[in-house]
């Protein structure tokens, strides 16, 4: 089913697709960031990273208590964005040879992943209210809140050290 396929016809079929979007995301995530953790030299994006796998695993779970609180079975979509991203990330990475530049790629790539997640976060809410789901909302909202302080956390390790070293 592509995004505005057909099969498509209220804003619930909306909700439920866009849901199976994000857990296809979330999955796929869980699996590139054991790559990032690998790369990374700075020991407090590692350990930001690695905490953050955590937090992706949780996402998974919430994800999946929303599909039961909404009554449908979780499964995922293909989301070409996501991949692409990542795929990005990959590439991107794997041409740097500069180690504190690295990290300075990693935490771009990073943070172009969250904000994909917090703009699918922010729909999937406003949808769940507007369909008076505030239950499912509400299970979203976690996620929203863990993605956005590790935006704002990768923010302030690449200003306030990473992004100076790398231009050393």
């Amino acid at each position: 089913m592509g995004f505005f396929s057909k099969d498509i016809k209220t804003l619930d079929d909306l909700f439920v697709h866009t849901l199976r979007d994000i857990y296809y995301a979330e999955k796929q995530i869980e699996k590139a960031l054991p790559k990032m953790i690998d790369k990374a030299t700075d020991p407090q994006l590692k350990a930001g990273f690695e905490k953050h796998l955590g937090q992706t695993r949780g996402h998974i779970e919430r994800v999946e208590e929303v599909f039961e609180l909404h009554g449908v079975k979780a499964k995922t979509v293909n989301c070409p964005a996501i991949d692409g991203i990542l795929e990005e990330a990959d590439d991107v990475s794997g041409d740097v040879d500069d180690k504190e530049v690295l990290d300075a790629a990693l935490i771009a790539s990073a943070q172009a992943v969250e904000h994909y997640e917090m703009t699918r976060y922010g729909t999937l809410i406003a949808w769940a209210k507007q369909l008076g789901r505030t239950d499912c909302a509400n299970v979203l909202a976690k996620n929203l809140r863990e993605e956005q302080a590790t935006d704002r956390k990768l923010t302030e390790m690449a200003e306030s050290k990473i992004n100076l070293q790398a231009a050393e």
